[in-house]
């Protein structure tokens, strides 16, 4: 990742009027994704720093804090990718980038159209892009769909108490009020408390190695890491298949 000159920002102050405006924008045009990362500054301020210093403190965390491995590097690389044995986390995440079309340095991108910042040589920047990079293993791993509203409100709930960022507890609770207007909104209400206590409950996901990670089997992995099934997140899209698509959020 190339380096960049300008300061990461170390402010812990929040912007809600910023990210009241980024989520009525989002909310207006979910497809704008540029909107998601606009709150995530807006109010994840000081949530790199804590999760870097959490990650130093873990048992694991000294060593995968020196190496510092650009993840959106590695995950852009197709022979990378590839490596993975059948069965494995990284062969489901090669799977979802073929079904999905996404790639890692896509959401990269994405994430520093308008915040150069994310590309500083600052040890809180790199730990803030690690965890934005891990977000499509985050699906795989907790089994909620990315081209689905549903599923990324679901990992929205689930992010929250893995990260502690306000910017993940504003989008879940902005995703649950346009959940109301939805035909099915007690499953989808049920779906999103689901994901927030699944994260909860599970292993924190940001301190893992992520390269050791992909190679092991995916429903080792789930297990190890305490990833209970979206039961009423599986029961919703089932509802939805039979009534011939649509969306609950």
């Amino acid at each position: 990742m190339a380096s960049s000159s300008v300061p990461f920002d170390l402010s812990t102050r929040k912007d809600w009027r910023g990210a009241f405006a980024a989520l009525g924008r989002l909310l207006s045009n979910p497809n704008d994704t540029t909107q998601v990362f606009r709150i995530m500054r807006a109010l994840n301020a000081g949530t790199p720093k804590a999760g870097y210093e959490r990650l130093l403190r873990s048992a694991e965390g000294g060593r995968i804090a020196y190496q510092r491995v650009e993840l959106a590097e590695r995950l852009s690389d197709p022979a990378y990718v590839a490596r993975f044995p059948a069965g494995s986390v990284g062969a489901a995440y090669a799977g979802f980038l073929g079904e999905t079309g996404y790639s890692a340095d896509g959401l990269a991108a994405v994430s520093q159209a308008d915040d150069a910042g994310r590309a500083a040589e600052h040890p809180y920047a790199w730990f803030a892009r690690r965890t934005r990079d891990a977000h499509d293993i985050w699906h795989i791993l907790t089994g909620y769909r990315a081209n689905d509203p549903l599923g990324e409100a679901c990992l929205v709930a689930f992010s929250y108490p893995q990260t502690g960022g306000l910017g993940w507890a504003f989008l879940a609770v902005g995703s649950g009020l346009k959940a109301l207007r939805s035909r099915h909104r007690k499953l989808a209400i049920r779906a999103l408390w689901e994901g927030y206590r699944n994260g909860r409950r599970a292993v924190w996901l940001a301190g893992q190695d992520y390269e050791r990670l992909l190679a092991e089997p995916l429903e080792m992995a789930r297990q190890r890491l305490g990833l209970s099934k979206p039961v009423a997140y599986y029961a919703l899209q089932e509802i939805l298949r039979e009534v011939g698509g649509g969306t609950a959020a």
